[in-house]
């Protein structure tokens, strides 16, 4: 398998990950409409869903790989045959099919959870990748809390995966217990120490819990994994997902890390209201990229900044993610020239002195006021003159 070393692939679980999040759950319909604007949007994977999870997820699947044509579609799996049976079943017109399967690699995992030992451990997550391996070519291995995992244990299930047959592994950082600079020495360490790790895609899969899923995501990329595992809006269980609007900008801006995906980031503002409106999950107002208020301005030395030249106060244009124009939003806060701004866009051209005049009557009226509208100011401006 030739890839491009500087590529990163986008894999979206907005539809597996993202839904299970309470009263998000979506129907099929409604996933598909999804999964065709995912793949408008360039995503290389689109996780389906868990098939043997629920008769609603067996068939999204099904209807996924109906509708779309580029993307890999991916479902998830435990290590048992009987959900590997399913994923297959449910793949069968997937045009480029991926079996998502995997285990617990942390030793929290391997007692709390399955009662058992490393080697046995070991050996379940090689009999199923290998058991995956006869319905598909492209098997994704996840060694499940990889975050809190030995690192010489999880080097082995990493290098035996890989020789089974996975031809991507999964290292999630499931918890979001990571600090960067620890996520990025463990992406490292497995790159520098297993020795078959160039047959596969490193993947990082990141959770929000400390508020680090970004930032581990990127730091994962930094030391060599190539795959990103992430959600629109950054949902997901729990305190959410890596953002994929955020980690996509993050590789725009910061052309030094050398890396690069085919994703179309104008999409970004319209895809997240979707993901909003159908989920009926609101997006705060202050989320990077795409929130409400991430190209508004109202400080009065920001918007001073800004007014003079963009790029003292926005290092991404507004219309690089789809975003409608930044605003300058007038407050208690704000300046004579934010002020002057507006006033010329209603066409309201006033020398020095009565802009002086107008601004102090208009701090008077901000003050009593959340937010000052364009009837305030034509009122305003209607007092002075009259």
């Amino acid at each position: 398998m030739i890839h491009d070393p500087n590529k990163v692939y986008i894999f979206d679980t907005t539809l597996r990950d993202g839904e299970q999040v309470p009263g998000c759950q979506l129907d099929t319909n409604q996933k598909v409409e999804i999964a065709k604007s995912l793949e408008r949007l360039g995503v290389d994977v689109i996780e389906a869903g868990f098939p043997v999870s629920s008769p609603g997820d067996f068939n999204s699947v099904i209807e996924l790989s109906k509708a779309v044509t580029n993307p890999i579609i991916c479902a998830l799996t435990r290590a048992n045959k009987n959900d590997i049976d399913v994923a297959a079943d449910a793949l069968r017109y997937a045009k480029r099919p991926r079996i998502h399967t995997g285990i617990g690699s942390s030793d929290f995992h391997i007692k709390h959870k399955f009662n058992s030992t490393r080697e046995e451990i070991l050996e379940r997550a090689v009999e199923a990748v290998k058991y995956s391996k006869k319905f598909v070519e492209d098997v994704e291995f996840y060694a499940e809390d990889a975050g809190r995992a030995d690192i010489e244990f999880l080097a082995k299930m990493v290098e035996a995966v890989i020789a089974a047959g996975a031809t991507v592994v999964n290292i999630p950082d499931t918890n979001g217990y990571c600090l960067p600079d620890q996520y990025g020495s463990k992406i490292l360490y497995l790159k520098e120490n297993v020795k078959n790790i160039d047959q596969a895609i490193i993947s990082v899969h990141c959770h929000n819990d400390l508020g680090l899923a970004t930032a581990n995501s990127i730091a994962g990329l930094q030391n060599g994994a190539r795959q990103v595992e992430c959600t629109i809006n950054g949902i997901g269980e729990r305190a959410g997902n890596t953002s994929m609007e955020e980690v996509v900008m993050i590789l725009k801006t910061h052309k030094i890390l050398g890396l690069h995906t085919q994703i179309d980031a104008t999409r970004f503002y319209e895809m997240s209201h979707m993901i909003r409106n159908q989920m009926n999950m609101p997006v705060q107002p202050n989320k990077a990229i795409v929130g409400g208020n991430a190209f508004s301005h109202s400080s009065g030395i920001h918007q001073d900044g800004f007014l003079k030249n963009r790029e003292n106060y926005e290092i991404i244009k507004p219309e690089d993610v789809g975003f409608p124009d930044a605003t300058i939003v007038l407050t208690a806060r704000s300046g004579r020239h934010a002020l002057k701004h507006h006033l010329d866009r209603l066409g309201h051209r006033l020398e020095k002195d009565n802009l002086d005049i107008v601004y102090k009557q208009f701090l008077v009226l901000a003050d009593g006021k959340q937010g000052i509208n364009d009837q305030d100011l034509n009122q305003l401006v209607a007092l002075h003159l009259a």
